[in-house]
């Protein structure tokens, strides 16, 4: 049975942010000289490439390696052809009640959703406790912030370091989206989520985030939930959004509506 997740490289060139990455996050390093397909110490591999950093799974049969991508695939297609405001993400964290709203993504994983909400007019501030997945994603916005289609938006997004329980700010709207053993349809998002799964495993401190996010917020803390998930911590919220793939719970704490811009 293999080891479950290393760091990787091959060119030199590569070398020295490999070593830094995996003294951040405190994995092996190891100098690949065959294919993922071959490769077979470790189940998958942060490799670390001139460009790019991405996530690969190991030996035969091995899914496309998943790379953080904002002005490309499937971010890109979103915020082109997803329908704007009219998302029920949109929806849910308030995004036509008022304007330039700041809002903590305080479970941002691969930051699809923060994106978004930065693609609609949102200040964001994210937090990521795992320490290979903050690595994704600052690769991925500092890629993103050399394209001249996206550098604007992910201008809105700051990485923050900690956790949400490191934090004391408020925001206008905190938002959480813990992990949770649920299917999504796609296959990117099966394979994605099953990478995921294996490396991280669900948020086991999920209901505790609840009380922490609500302190924080000043209008309202949206939690996305897959169909059938409970609510957290057992408390039901002021009102949810039910979509085709799950929900948003919205715990609200002053009306956005009565708020001046």
């Amino acid at each position: 049975m293999p080891s479950s997740l290393c760091v990787g490289y091959e060119s030199n060139l590569a070398q020295v942010a490999a070593h830094e990455i995996s003294s951040i996050t405190q994995l092996p390093l190891v100098r690949l000289k065959t294919s993922f397909k071959f490769f077979t110490e470790y189940a998958y591999v942060l490799m670390v490439h001139e460009t790019h950093i991405e996530l690969a799974q190991t030996g035969k049969g091995a899914a496309k390696p998943v790379v953080i991508e904002f002005a490309s695939g499937a971010n890109d297609h979103r915020r082109k052809f997803g329908g704007g405001k009219g998302q029920d993400i949109a929806k849910a964290v308030g995004v036509s009640k008022r304007k330039g709203l700041s809002v903590l993504d305080a479970t941002a994983g691969l930051a699809r959703d923060a994106f978004v909400l930065a693609s609609l007019g949102c200040r964001v501030d994210m937090c990521e406790r795992v320490p290979f997945v903050r690595e994704m994603l600052k690769d991925g916005l500092k890629r993103a912030s050399l394209s001249l289609e996206v550098s604007d938006i992910t201008s809105n997004m700051v990485l923050l370091e900690g956790q949400l329980f490191d934090h004391s700010s408020a925001y206008d709207v905190v938002y959480l989206d813990p992990m949770f053993p649920h299917m999504e349809k796609s296959a990117a998002a099966k394979k994605e989520m099953a990478f995921f799964r294996d490396l991280v495993g669900q948020d086991d401190d999920a209901d505790l985030l609840l009380d922490h996010a609500y302190q924080l917020c000043r209008f309202r803390t949206v939690v996305k939930r897959p169909k059938g998930a409970p609510y957290l911590n057992g408390v039901e919220p002021t009102y949810k959004l039910e979509g085709k793939a799950g929900r948003f719970d919205i715990y609200v704490k002053s009306s956005l509506d009565s708020a001046p811009n």
